[in-house]
Order: C-alpha cells, then structure tokens, then sequence
C-alpha cells in the first residue's frame, strides 16, 4: 500500500526524479557523450565527464520535469569545466597537426577538428555555437571577459575554416568531377567544393 501511494506521489511531481535522468542518459547517450567528448577533448575525460555528469544530474536542485534534459547538458558542461579547467592564459594546448592526422582517422574529421583546438577556444566554440550559450554565459561560467570568449571563438572557427580548405585541397580533381552532374556550369563547383570542405 505504500508503495502504490509513494508511486502515485512520483507520478504527481512536477520535478524531475533519478529515473527521468537514467532514462535521459540512457536515450540520448550518444549526444550527450559527444557534447563530453567535443568539450574535454579526449576519451578517458569524456568518460568521467558523463558519469558526473548522470550523478550531479539528480543530486542538485529540483528541476521541473521539462527542463531536465536542458539540465543534463548543462551538468555536462559544468563537469568539463570542471575537469579540463580551460583558461584562456593557459596556452595553446591543442592536438598538435601530427595528433590530429592520427585522430582524423578514428573519428569523423569534424569532430577531429573541433578536439585539435586548444582547450579555452574548444569551450567557447561549442558552448556558444553549438549550444547556443550566450557569450555572458559562457564568460560567467568560464571566469573571464564577454570579449574574451569572442575572441576565442573566432580563432577556433579560422582555425577550423584553415581546416576544412586544407582537406579540400588533398581531394584529387578526378574524385571532384564524379560529384559534378554532367550539365553543371561553372557556378555550381563552388558550391560543391565548399560542401565538400565542410563535409570531409
């Protein structure tokens, strides 16, 4: 009889409980470790990063129900944070170019690119572009100046836009006339070569 009366109170809560968010990091477990992977940069961080992320998820404040998965991304972001400290003094600690060739062959060349930037422009890259925090909140969680964190972000999208032309450059002019439909004008190879750039 308890039992039945606890489970109809749990159902009754407009609050989050520890299911919802087993049942959100069960679901959405690619996501959410992509966001773990793309902020701290490499794999064993990532890791931790999830778990602590599944348990601070249900340990801090209510959070209604509709927000919890918000919530859970924003508990990945502040465990990267915390773990892979990124300060925009700290230097250039990126992937070095031999690293990132290496990477680019385990994972997508994206996804390479965006864990080759070094820690401070990876945070503001993808917590303002990606998930679309604004650059206050990116500066109040990251302990420095609105300015800093668009700065930032413009070197990680140069460096990535250096990237993708680099890539671009290595794909052979034969490979790019099979992707041209016969009737294709001049106007059109533009337009596939930058997809190509963004795509590879």
């Amino acid at each position: 009889m308890l039992g039945a009366n606890q489970m109809a109170k749990n159902q009754l809560t407009p609050y989050a409980t520890t299911t919802d968010f087993c049942r959100i990091f069960r679901d959405d477990m690619t996501h959410l470790y992509l966001l773990s992977l793309l902020l701290t940069g490499d794999q064993a961080t990532a890791e931790k990063c999830f778990v602590h992320g599944l348990k601070d998820s249900h340990r801090g404040n209510p959070v209604f129900r509709e927000w919890a998965h918000s919530w859970a991304r924003r508990m990945i972001v502040a465990n990267a944070i915390r773990l892979a400290r990124p300060h925009r003094d700290k230097g250039r600690d990126g992937i070095t170019p031999a690293g990132n060739v290496l990477l680019s062959t385990v994972v997508p060349a994206e996804i390479a690119a965006v864990m080759g930037l070094p820690s401070f422009e990876r945070f503001a890259l993808v917590m303002s572009v990606l998930e679309g925090y604004s650059d206050r909140e990116c500066s109040l969680l990251l302990g420095c100046a609105g300015s800093d964190i668009v700065a930032a972000r413009n070197r990680a999208l140069t460096q990535i836009g250096k990237a993708a032309i680099l890539r671009c450059d290595l794909v052979s002019v034969d490979s790019l006339r099979q992707l041209l439909p016969d009737d294709s004008g001049p106007s059109s190879k533009p337009e596939i070569v930058s997809h190509l750039a963004l795509s590879a």
